[in-house]
C-alpha cells in the first residue's frame, strides 16, 4: 500500500522479456532433457561394454580350471591370475566356488546371485557389496564334466569416470549456448521491436487533437499491422471529429435566423394587444418552428451519413415493402396540400443488400422534396432494383442538377418559396454513396422530375 492508500499497480512484464522467457525456457528445458536422454543412453552402453569386459575376465578364469569328474582344480597362480585381472583403475575380486559354495579359490566369502538351473545365458551380473565395498560382479555357470561357478567382481570407480566426464563435456558447453543464445535473442528480440517503441513514443508526443498518422516503421508485418491499425482508428476519429465540428457550425449558423426570427415574431405579439395580432404571430411562429425542426432533422440526418461511414451495416431489405410504408408515412401531408401521392411497381418482391435506415431517409427526403417543389401528382416508382420518385412540377434544368446534389445547394424554387435549406438532395446522395448505388436526375414526362436510386444485388 502507498501512503495515499492505494494500491500498488504490479509491474507488467515487457514483451522481450516475455518472449525471451518463452523461447528460451522450453529450449533449455529440450536441451536439458535431451542431455539427460543421452547421457543415460551413454551410461547404458557404457555399462555393457564394462560388463562385457568383466564376463571376458570371468571366462579367462573358467578356461584355467582343471574339472574332473570327483575334483576341480584352479591352474592359475597368483602371478598369472594377476596378470589375467589387471586393472588400473579399478579392483577386482574373483572366486571359484562349487555347486554348494565352498571355495575353490580366490576371495573367500565373494558372494553373488548365480545363473538359475536351466537359464537361457549361463552368466548372470548383479551389484553386491563385499567387505563393505559396492562392486558389480557376475557370476559363470560351468556344467561339465563337474559344475562349478566362477564370481568375478570389481568397484565401479572407472564406471562413473567416462559417465561424469561425459555429463561435464556436454552439460557446460550446452550452458555456455544457451547464455550466448539467450544474448542473440536479447538483442534480436530489442530490435525487432524498436519500431513499436517508436509508435508508442510518437503516439506519447501527440497532442489530444492531432489525428494524422504516425509515421510506421516497415520493420515487421506485425508491426506494419499495428500501426495501420492505429492509423485508421485515427482516420476514423478525425473523420468523425469532422463531422461533429460540421454539424455543430451547421447547427449554429443555420438556426441561427429561424430563432431570431421567432424572438422577432413574439416580441411583435407582446407588443399589441389585438387578439388578431396574437393568432396571425402564432401561427407564423407555427410555421418558423416547423422549418426549424425540419432544418434539424436534415441535419442530423446528414451528420448520421457522415458517422455511418466507417460502421455501416448491411441486410436483406423489401425495398417494395419501404417504399408502400413511405408512401403511408406521407399520405396525410400529400392529401392536406391536394397533392394525389401514388406508388407503381410494388407488387414484386425485390430484396436487395441495403441498411432500412438510410433507405428509409432517402425516400423520405424525395418525397418531401417533391411535396415541397413538385406539381400535383407524386408518384413512388420501383422498377427491377431502382428506386425512384417522379412528379409533374417544373423540374430541374440539367445545368443545374450536379449543383443541387451539393449541400446548402437551392434551386430557383427554393429561393423562390423560402422553403428547405438546400440539404434534401445532398442527403439522398450521401445516402446512395454509402450503399454503393447510383443517383440519377432525369427530366420526367411530359414535364418535371424523376429521381432514381439503382442498388445492387
Amino acid at each position: 500500500m502507498t501512503q495515499g492508500g492505494t494500491a500498488q499497480t504490479p509491474r507488467t512484464p515487457s514483451l522481450s522479456r516475455r518472449v525471451l522467457r518463452n523461447v528460451l525456457l522450453p529450449l533449455a528445458l529440450a536441451w536439458t532433457l535431451g542431455a539427460a536422454i543421452a547421457l543415460g543412453v551413454a551410461y547404458y552402453f557404457s555399462e555393457q561394454a564394462f560388463d562385457r569386459a568383466m564376463l571376458n575376465d570371468a571366462y579367462a578364469l573358467a578356461a584355467n580350471v582343471r574339472s574332473a569328474e570327483r575334483d576341480i582344480e584352479f591352474m592359475l597362480n597368483p602371478r598369472g591370475v594377476a596378470t589375467t585381472l589387471f586393472d588400473r583403475v579399478e579392483t577386482v575380486y574373483f572366486a571359484v566356488l562349487r555347486p554348494d559354495g565352498t571355495l575353490i579359490s580366490g576371495h573367500g566369502g565373494l558372494h553373488a546371485p548365480l545363473p538359475e538351473p536351466g537359464a537361457n545365458k549361463p552368466h548372470r551380473f548383479s551389484d553386491i557389496v563385499y567387505q563393505g565395498k559396492a562392486l558389480r560382479a557376475v557370476a559363470l555357470r560351468h556344467e561339465e564334466p563337474s559344475p562349478y561357478f566362477v564370481v568375478v567382481a570389481q568397484t565401479t570407480r572407472g564406471r562413473t569416470e567416462p559417465v561424469r566426464r561425459l555429463l561435464g563435456y556436454a552439460f557446460l558447453p550446452q550452458i555456455g549456448l544457451l547464455l550466448l543464445l539467450a544474448v542473440w535473442l536479447w538483442r534480436g528480440v530489442r530490435h525487432d521491436l524498436r519500431p513499436l517503441g517508436a509508435l508508442q513514443e510518437a503516439l506519447d508526443r501527440r497532442d489530444g487533437r492531432d489525428l494524422a498518422p504516425v509515421p510506421v516503421v516497415r520493420g515487421s508485418r506485425e508491426v506494419e499491422r499495428l500501426g495501420d491499425a492505429v492509423n485508421a482508428l485515427l482516420e476514423r476519429l478525425g473523420h468523425s471529429a469532422r463531422a461533429q465540428r460540421e454539424f455543430a457550425g451547421n447547427v449554429a449558423h443555420e438556426l441561427r435566423t429561424p430563432l431570431a426570427g421567432i424572438r422577432a415574431l413574439a416580441d411583435y405579439g407582446l407588443a399589441h394587444a389585438d387578439p388578431a395580432v396574437w393568432r396571425d404571430q402564432l401561427e407564423r411562429i407555427a410555421a418558423s418552428q416547423a422549418r426549424a425542426s425540419h432544418l434539424i432533422d436534415q441535419l442530423l440526418g446528414l451528420a448520421l451519413a457522415d458517422e455511418v461511414d466507417t460502421a455501416l451495416q448491411r441486410a436483406p431489405v423489401r425495398l417494395d415493402e419501404l417504399a408502400e410504408q413511405a408512401v403511408l408515412r406521407h399520405l396525410a401531408r400529400a392529401d392536406a396540400l391536394g397533392v394525389d401521392l401514388g406508388a407503381r411497381g410494388l407488387e414484386a418482391s425485390v430484396t436487395v443488400r441495403a441498411n432500412a435506415a438510410l433507405v428509409e431517409g432517402i425516400l423520405d427526403n424525395l418525397i418531401d422534396n417533391a411535396l415541397r417543389y413538385g406539381g400535383r401528382t407524386i408518384t413512388v416508382e420501383l422498377a427491377g432494383r431502382t428506386l425512384g420518385v417522379v412528379d409533374d412540377g417544373p423540374g430541374i434544368p440539367g445545368e443545374a442538377r450536379c449543383d443541387l446534389m451539393r449541400r446548402w445547394s437551392q434551386g430557383a424554387a427554393g429561393q423562390k418559396l423560402g422553403q428547405g435549406t438546400g440539404l434534401g438532395l445532398a442527403i439522398v446522395a450521401r445516402y446512395a454513396q454509402l450503399l454503393g448505388a447510383r443517383l440519377t436526375l432525369e427530366a420526367a414526362t411530359p414535364s418535371g422530375l424523376r429521381v432514381g436510386v439503382a442498388f445492387e444485388g
